[in-house]
């Protein structure tokens, strides 16, 4: 591998975009670490480390630490990421946007895209609202920072910063490698890494954590690496046929192809998404009750994630969003039609309705072993959890949302810089 990117170091074009990559990564990590004004950081980190297992606690392992510090970075990836969310599901509700989306080819995807910038920016306004509201009503800001100006600046700078992170993350997508929003939120993940390990080195000295039980956890992650690495390429490919027919004088047709359906079409967002609603009632709990939380009520038992009703709670959202994200990408019933209407077929299914039954078949078979595959890789942390202190130990981190996501990127940039080596007929990666 370290020859390979050696190799690719070597031309002149990819190693242009590499630093070019590089050096946009490193302004985001620059301005993660440039606080805003008026806001007592050390105070809010204090605070922060009471909602770690809330919703609040995921966006600040998202953003790399940067919304625990209130930087002009806190806001992150999060409001384009939620922007894309919904415009992906506004394209299937709305016919109109469908059609943009479509049928105007790269000019549509175009004004979807630029809606989405739109979007972005509004959204990052309420979030960058809601988090003063919080930093205000906890007393977290500075003598100076109770003016109506005070608010307004620290709401327009974390406007500010998401919109900037979209732009270089549309940078890097355009002159640099691999996907910018993906690659900054790699970036985010891999930076927590070096302070997990330091906590965990620490634990192991104090004697607070065994070796053999570091050793364990370390094991595990490699094995959900393997694991993640597997998955992540498998598909199940379904046999087609096309029937010859004459054009003129030519004759199209008559190979045999197949129809790729990926295991994990759906990537991380069904984990992210039920993180997310799993996580709110211990958010509301601690927001309202903070640490006035009496052991064994019911208020202190759903702002537990030790517990096994949250790990099968978590589970079954899982799996729902799982199925709901393959009913959105994938659409046995176009699918079908495209087949039928370029003399494609399924060998032992008639065109039409049986050959979209059996699609949807495979495809609901397919769904289940990527959803049971997800809610292994996320669970496995918070099962640990339930019987001893080492994922609390190590670090948030390292569970296993942030490691689907970090082994996707890496994948996902290996294979665009794949791209860029074959477009220039460089055998680098096939050796």
């Amino acid at each position: 591998m370290f020859k390979t990117f050696a190799n690719a170091w070597r031309i002149e074009e990819i190693r242009k975009k590499i630093l070019f990559t590089l050096f946009i990564v490193l302004m985001y990590r620059v301005g993660n670490a440039v606080p805003v004004p008026y806001v007592n950081v050390s105070y809010l980190q204090e605070y922060f480390r009471s909602l770690e297992n809330t919703v609040l606690g995921l966006y600040n392992v998202m953003s790399g630490g940067a919304f625990s510090s209130a930087t002009i970075f806190a806001l992150s990836i999060q409001p384009y990421i939620n922007s894309s969310i919904i415009m992906q599901l506004l394209c299937v509700a709305i016919p109109a946007l469908e059609r943009m989306q479509k049928d105007e080819g790269e000019e549509g995807r175009k004004k979807i895209a630029s809606i989405t910038r739109y979007v972005t920016v509004g959204i990052a306004l309420l979030q960058g609202w809601a988090y003063f509201v919080l930093i205000r009503n906890n007393g977290l800001l500075t003598a100076d920072g109770q003016s109506v100006w005070a608010a307004i600046v620290i709401i327009m700078t974390f406007t500010a910063g998401s919109a900037l992170i979209m732009w270089l993350g549309e940078q890097i997508t355009e002159f640099g490698i691999g996907n910018g929003i993906s690659i900054i939120l790699f970036a985010s993940i891999v930076s927590r890494f070096p302070t997990a390990v330091i906590t965990s080195v620490s634990n192991i000295s104090a004697g607070t954590l065994r070796w053999w039980q570091g050793v364990l956890f370390l094991l595990g992650a490699v094995l959900m690496i393997v694991l993640i690495v597997f998955v992540n390429d498998a598909e199940r490919r379904i046999p087609v046929q096309y029937s010859k027919r004459v054009v003129g004088r030519k004759m199209y047709g008559g190979q045999s192809t197949h129809l790729p359906m990926k295991v994990n079409m759906s990537g991380v967002m069904p984990v992210i998404f039920a993180q997310s609603i799993v996580s709110l009632p211990a958010t509301v709990v601690q927001l309202v009750k903070g640490s006035n939380l009496t052991p064994g009520t019911f208020a202190w038992y759903i702002s537990q994630t030790n517990t096994w009703t949250y790990v099968i709670f978590y589970a079954l959202l899982i799996v729902f969003f799982g199925y709901f994200y393959a009913t959105i990408q994938f659409n046995p019933i176009e699918i079908s039609n495209n087949l039928r209407k370029n003399g494609g077929f399924i060998p032992g299914y008639r065109p039409g309705k049986p050959t979209s039954q059996f699609i949807q078949k495979v495809l609901n078979k397919i769904t289940l072993f990527g959803s049971l595959y997800l809610c292994i890789i996320a669970a496995v942390p918070y099962i640990i959890s339930i019987y001893s202190n080492v994922s609390r130990q190590v670090g948030l981190s390292l569970g296993g949302t942030s490691i689907i996501i970090v082994v996707g990127v890496a994948l996902e940039t290996v294979q665009a810089l794949e791209s860029q080596m074959l477009m220039r007929h460089y055998k680098g990666f096939l050796d």
